[in-house]
């Protein structure tokens, strides 16, 4: 009877929980179908005219572009970097691995707003503030943390005698990799990349350091658009914002869990 309250006790907080972090997705996505000139929840009648007004805005398509554009370059940066960290990491015993480890993973620890001004300072000098390759490489370094992880989750339980195997029966290197290493890790890879997408689609707080006036992104067009004027139609971008990012998360998790990128 008491194990049963109990298990009572913690569905009822872990329901509270999980309300407490969607009720701003709960408040937004009904927002967007206002037929108010201003945001309300309750929304004010059902319209869609906020959603076909975004076709009419085109710095918030031209912002989407450019968030889609850096997001895939990021995620294949981050995927080629991360995905030759983790092996190394994984296979190999040298000096200052954990080190590395840790280092590798600081972008997750460190404060975003911190990250942000510390890419600021170092990337001015080399006149590289506000520039398109500064911003993808700040976009590869809060990304590639992911993959990372995702990676040597993925290798945890590598049986590398088939590599060897491999070898031992005249296939080169790059060969070894394509159809031995790569097969058994590409879940994480792509969960990896998924993961890197979606960080640096939805990111504010280092862009916002990292951005010029002619090179916005879509989370950036939002938070600007907010602080000029607070119209519904910021609602309906943020809903097809939230929109993509719980299909990536949904797609992720059927992939290989979103769980488990922590596990290491």
């Amino acid at each position: 009877m008491r194990r049963r309250l109990m298990q009572f006790v913690l569905a009822v907080i872990a329901t509270f929980v999980v309300l407490y972090i969607v009720m701003p997705v709960i408040v937004v996505l009904p927002a967007s179908f206002t037929s108010a000139s201003y945001p309300s929840f309750p929304p004010k009648g059902f319209s869609l005219q906020w959603y076909e007004k975004i076709l009419d805005r085109p710095e918030f398509l031209s912002a989407f572009g450019n968030s889609v554009k850096f997001a895939v370059l990021a995620t294949i940066g981050s995927l080629f970097l991360g995905t030759l960290a983790a092996l190394a990491v994984a296979k190999y015993d040298f000096p200052g691995k954990t080190f590395l480890v840790s280092f590798l993973s600081a972008p997750l620890t460190v404060p975003q707003l911190v990250l942000g001004i510390a890419l600021l300072i170092y990337f001015t000098p080399f006149y590289l503030s506000g520039t398109p390759l500064g911003f993808l490489i700040s976009h590869i370094i809060i990304t590639l943390p992911y993959v990372v992880r995702f990676v040597l989750t993925g290798l945890s339980g590598f049986d590398y005698t088939l590599e060897k195997a491999a070898m031992i029966l005249g296939a080169k290197p790059w060969k070894v990799f394509l159809s031995v290493t790569f097969p058994l890790i590409r879940p994480a890879l792509v969960s990896g990349g998924m993961f890197s997408f979606l960080t640096s689609f939805d990111n504010v707080t280092v862009s916002l350091f990292m951005v010029s006036p002619h090179m916005r992104t879509l989370p950036l067009e939002i938070f600007s658009h907010m602080q000029d004027a607070y119209s519904p139609i910021v609602a309906s971008v943020s809903s097809a914002v939230i929109l993509i990012s719980v299909i990536f998360i949904v797609i992720l998790e059927k992939i290989y869990g979103v769980g488990k990128l922590f596990s290491q």
